[in-house]
């Protein structure tokens, strides 16, 4: 039980911290719509459709992080007090928020990937295999501010 617990505690604070990679600042998807911009030649409705497939997506990911860092603290009261209910309970929903994170990342991609053309898709491709985290990158919205 020890054991379970600890990986548990170990995978949520994981998962936290890859969700608030992409909390805003150099990371926000506006400057990750501006270095595909580059990158790819974004038209400028691309652009704009990209803009608000990434401005969603910080919403969404801000609601996230808000109930998991909820869910972390009442895990860590329930561990605690010993409230092995509240712990299964919390630790599901730990769960379930992290797929859900899972979830709104690939739709952002998936959102992104389907205003792009097909030559656009390549390279994009190409970038992945350069860099695999500035597309896949455990939710971030973009590459890190040094990749521009």
């Amino acid at each position: 039980m020890k054991k379970t617990l600890v990986t548990l505690l170990l995978w949520s604070a994981l998962a936290t911290a890859l969700m608030a990679q992409s909390a805003g600042g150099p990371h926000n998807g506006r400057n990750y719509v501006k270095a595909m911009t580059v990158k790819l030649g974004l038209t400028a409705e691309q652009q704009s459709q990209a803009t608000a497939i990434f401005s969603n997506a910080h919403t969404t990911e801000s609601t996230l992080r808000a109930s998991m860092r909820s869910a972390r603290q009442g895990l860590e009261d329930a561990v605690k007090s010993d409230n092995t209910v509240g712990i299964e309970q919390l630790s599901t929903t730990i769960g379930n928020l992290t797929a859900q994170a899972t979830l709104a990342h690939a739709k952002t991609r998936a959102a992104f990937y389907r205003i792009l053309t097909p030559e656009q898709r390549t390279t994009l491709g190409q970038l992945e295999i350069q860099r695999p985290a500035w597309f896949r990158g455990g939710g971030r919205s973009g590459p890190r501010e040094s990749d521009q």
